[in-house]
């Protein structure tokens, strides 16, 4: 019991999540697993440490393209070389899906990520098949592709290398400045219109940012790598998510004003939604940082979502509801008319794979 308390106590600078909820799918979470190649005993008990480890894991998927079913979600297509992320954003959506692989949705999230060296392969074979029409397919549409770890892997950067090579439209979602290394591929994209970056930016205030997503670039990075990727012609859209009542969603009008700034082509606003286990985590970052803010931050975000910390419904549980999600959308709206208003992404090129399929099979 001393044990669990102090756990619970004592605060992991540099994480996001500060505890380890249970996995639903697991009947004794941490004792059953799907892989063999899992932390140990004594490597989840280094967790309980200010600076746990971090554990990488390769696994090799059949398959890298994912067919996204959503109505809410511009993306069809989706491609995740990484699963778990370094970031450790408190919020993170993607969380839940750890459980999957025999994880918990908390530090296991940010300490243990599998990575898929195969994916620039099954890309490959992907764009290859003679049945594949063109659609922009988007890289990290669940965990970040420009985590810490891609610096020594490089999946990402080969990603694109294969994206240009069969001239195939992209769309990148990031919040870390690691992405500027790669502008050598990302300049040809854009110049045939085959590329987006969506870049994350949630907040202004870096001690809130270090808090809440401890491993990101820093504000100042931020806004430098939005200025740096518009300088090359590479389109940036900001993604300004998720908006937390009573933590930043007084920022929309700063926040658009200073991504304008840097050259950003539009924004976008999601509000925070915590499914699955993502309350909990939250609730008790919400302790240990904020105190003082606790009751107002989630009484402000069950307004959002019918009295609930999360919905789920498509239309609804990224738009939210009530009084608050009105005034966060006419600040937003405000915001675009006034910083966006002449500026908008380039539509995407689909006519330069076919040709390129053509030519190809010309070959034979």
């Amino acid at each position: 019991m001393l044990a669990f308390l102090y756990l619970h106590m004592v605060y992991k600078k540099g994480r996001g999540a500060q505890i380890n909820p249970p996995n639903r799918f697991l009947k004794n979470s941490g004792k059953e697993n799907f892989y063999d190649d899992l932390p140990t005993e004594e490597e989840r008990a280094e967790l309980a440490a200010h600076h746990p480890a971090t554990k990488y894991i390769k696994v090799f998927p059949k398959t890298i393209v994912n067919e996204v079913k959503s109505p809410d979600l511009p993306m069809m297509w989706s491609l995740n070389p990484y699963q778990g992320c370094e970031h450790g954003c408190v919020y993170c959506y993607a969380r839940n899906a750890h459980e999957y692989w025999g994880f918990s949705t908390g530090m296991d999230f940010e300490t243990n990520i599998l990575y898929k060296s195969n994916a620039p392969s099954l890309l490959r074979k992907q764009l290859s098949s003679p049945s594949w029409k063109a659609s922009p397919i988007v890289v990290s549409g669940n965990t970040d592709c420009y985590q810490p770890v891609e610096r020594k892997l490089e999946i990402t950067r080969k990603l694109l290398q294969i994206f240009y090579e069969f001239r195939h439209p992209v769309s990148v979602i990031t919040k870390n400045s690691m992405i500027t290394r790669d502008t050598d591929i990302l300049r040809p994209l854009a110049a045939h219109n085959l590329v987006h970056v969506n870049f994350s930016l949630t907040t202004l205030q870096e001690e809130l940012k270090r808090k809440l997503e401890p491993r990101t670039a820093s504000v100042r990075n931020a806004l430098r790598t939005i200025e740096a990727l518009s300088n090359e012609n590479i389109p940036v859209n900001v993604m300004m998510a998720p908006i937390i009542p009573g933590l930043n969603s007084h920022e929309i009008l700063q926040v658009a004003k200073a991504v304008s700034e840097a050259g950003a082509l539009s924004m976008k606003v999601i509000v925070v939604r915590l499914n699955g286990h993502n309350g909990l985590l939250f609730e008790d970052w919400l302790e240990k940082n904020y105190p003082d803010r606790k009751n107002k931050v989630l009484n402000g975000i069950k307004s959002l979502h019918g009295g609930k910390l999360n919905n789920s419904e498509f239309g609804m549980r990224q738009h939210g509801e009530g009084k608050i999600s009105d005034m966060i959308h006419h600040q937003y709206r405000v915001a675009v008319n006034k910083f966006f208003k002449d500026r908008s992404m380039p539509e995407y090129n689909l006519e330069l794979y076919e040709l390129y399929k053509t030519r190809q099979l010309k070959l034979f």
